[in-house]
């Protein structure tokens, strides 16, 4: 496929798609888009579920066994590895439209100093998921979070809600749906390979600004996703969560800012621990004391190989 535009048309794009023992949730992914779109699917679960048969029949499809490294070196891999100029990088449980995928390249094509353009995710009742972008971890907007008052002033905290269709400006954007032009994306150093999990978007977006270019969150561009069903257990993934952000604010602050922004989220779970033991779902209160145990030991493991410290 040609990598310039043509009659208007967005400009050739490859996705990236980056699984852990995440098969059916690819499947589904690539049933709603052509055939013929290409793709590089990353399998960070070396082949537990087949995935390889997934491309026989799409000719500009290709597979590349990950090293099970976490999504930032699996995602870097496919970029890097990429003939096109552009990639979009989409989770498997992810459901974008082909327009919409065109339109967050065009976004990119048209603005050079653009970094990246992700869509805003929504879950399967329409509703705008928090976290499809937000701001700079800080003290203050920690505690913002934690006693949620973001719930009153939306901007103040660390994850945006933004509401659809109406412009907004984060210092980050998920990487669930989200392009770059690749030789932005390979200059600014990919994603933070240090990050198993989560929060390399935020260091990404750290390094965007550092470099005064910008970020595009489209809130005219909503993909369903069925945020962290990623083939991991719910348990070591809000663990992961939790020390992922231990790690990125104990790099970028003083230790007694970093101590006190994990502190702050750490008791501003404490309450949705009682909350959900009230209503009888021992499940969630679990997932809310890993997440606990992840922001305040910075330690998180998958399979039990440690693979997260502060």
């Amino acid at each position: 496929m040609d990598s310039g535009a043509q009659d208007g048309a967005a400009p050739a794009y490859e996705l990236i798609i980056v699984s852990y023992n995440s098969r059916s949730q690819v499947e589904g992914l690539l049933a709603g888009l052509p055939a013929d779109l290409p793709f590089a699917l990353v399998d960070n679960a070396r082949g537990a579920d087949n995935l390889r048969e997934l491309i026989q029949d799409r000719p500009n499809a290709r597979y590349l066994e990950g090293a099970g490294q976490g999504f930032a070196v699996a995602a870097n891999a496919g970029a890097r590895s990429s003939a096109y100029e552009y990639v979009i990088f989409v989770n498997p449980d992810c459901r974008p439209t082909l327009a919409g995928l065109d339109s967050l390249v065009s976004a990119l094509a048209a603005e050079p100093n653009l970094a990246s353009a992700a869509a805003t995710t929504v879950s399967g009742d329409g509703s705008v998921e928090i976290g499809t972008g937000g701001w700079e971890p800080t003290l203050r907007r920690a505690l913002v979070h934690a006693v949620g008052l973001h719930k009153i002033a939306p901007q103040a905290g660390l994850f945006a809600k933004p509401r659809p269709y109406l412009p907004i400006s984060v210092d980050w954007t998920t990487g669930a749906c989200m392009a770059v032009r690749v030789s932005t994306f390979i200059g600014l150093g990919g994603f933070d390979e240090q990050f198993y999990v989560y929060n390399e978007d935020v260091a990404f977006g750290r390094a965007v600004r550092e470099k005064n270019l910008s970020q595009l969150l489209r809130t005219d561009v909503l993909v369903q996703h069925a945020a962290g069903n990623s083939g991991a257990p719910s348990k070591e993934m809000l663990r992961l969560r939790g020390a992922s952000m231990a790690r990125y604010v104990a790099q970028h602050n003083s230790t007694e800012t970093a101590r006190g922004i994990r502190l702050a989220l750490a008791l501003g779970y404490t309450p949705r621990i009682a909350l959900a033991l009230a209503k009888g779902d021992k499940g969630r209160a679990t997932e809310h004391w890993s997440y606990i145990l992840g922001v305040t030991t910075g330690r998180a493991s998958v399979g039990g190989r440690t693979v997260t410290r502060a």
